[in-house]
Formats: C-alpha cells, structure tokens, sequence
C-alpha cells in the first residue's frame, strides 16, 4: 500500500496542477473517483489483464466508465482524462488510481481549507446534531468541514468519527473490545 501511496503522489500532483489552471477540481474529482472504482473492478480487471491488452485500450475502457458525470464528461470530450488515463496505464499503474484519487482529494482539501469527517454511527443522527459536530469540528481543526455521514449498526451503539489520521471512537463495539482487553490481561 505505502509503495502505490508513494507512486500516485507525482500524478496527484500533476492531475491536481491540471485542474487548477483549467478551473476543473470538481470535473477531475468525479473523474478520479470513477476511475478509482473501475481500477478495482473485479470484471474490468478480466479484461484488462488479458496477455497483449493495450494501454490505449485500458484507458479508452476506464475513460468510457468514467465520463457518466457532466463535469467529467467534457474532461474525456477532450481527451484530457485519456491521456491522463492513458499515461496511467502505460506505466502501469493502474492499480494506484485510487490512491491517486485519494492524494489528489487531499491536496484538493489543503487548498480548499476543507477537511472531509466520516460519522459512523449505530443509529441515524438528524441533521440538527451533524451541524453541532461539524461546527465543533470546524473550531478544533480550524477548517471548514464535510462531513459524511454513514450508518453502522456493527457498532452496538454510540459512533466513531474519522478526520483524516484523527479518530475519536465512542462506540460500544470499542468499548466492549477493551473491557475484554483488560479481563483477559
């Protein structure tokens, strides 16, 4: 996993650079995070790994998956995401477009001051108390957040929420997982 993360960060950088001059982040996000999906398709995988298969030929097929979205439909109407893709494939490393999606998203949030928060819970939260998390959020990290939220019931009860390397665990599963910690040693 590090040696795909350290592979996609030259072409994070590169697509991001792209976007920015062209005034198209949302366009190559969606496009990236399509991609991303499609890099990891058990049936489009079969077809790519086929002995002899092209790299034109992969990225046509990712470019085509990709270009459902408005925004990154004009990205492959003009070739821009098949010669990305295309270059992607050709020094394959196809495998790595979700970590590229993943580093362009992170610079993308950098620059955007943003910062993307997963809310697991056990239950549903109303929005009224999403806004209290994510305005609490915002006042500890000093950025405007996103945040997701997703319904877990794995976790018994309570929630975990996720920013980036920072996890604040509240959930029962966890609690549960300690306290058996603590009996067993």
């Amino acid at each position: 996993m590090a040696d795909s993360e350290a592979a996609a960060r030259p072409y994070a950088k590169a697509v991001f650079e792209l976007a920015r001059e062209g005034n198209s982040l949302n366009a190559w996000s969606a496009l990236l995070a399509d991609a991303a999906v499609a890099a990891v398709n058990p049936g489009l995988l079969a077809v790519l790994d086929v002995p002899g298969a092209e790299y034109d030929a992969a990225a046509r097929a990712i470019a085509d998956v990709c270009g459902t979205d408005a925004d990154s439909a004009s990205l492959v109407a003009n070739g821009q995401a098949l010669n990305f893709l295309r270059l992607v494939a050709e020094n394959q490393r196809l495998d790595s477009l979700p970590a590229i999606a993943e580093a362009f998203e992170q610079l993308r949030a950098d620059v955007e001051n943003t910062l993307d928060v997963t809310l697991r819970a056990a239950t549903q939260v109303d929005e009224a108390q999403q806004a209290r998390m994510a305005a609490a959020l915002k006042t500890r990290f000093g950025r405007d957040v996103r945040l997701h939220f997703v319904l877990d019931e794995s976790l018994i009860g309570g929630a975990r929420l996720q920013a980036d390397d920072h996890v604040i665990d509240g959930s029962v599963t966890t609690r549960l997982a300690k306290l058996a910690s603590a009996l067993v040693h």
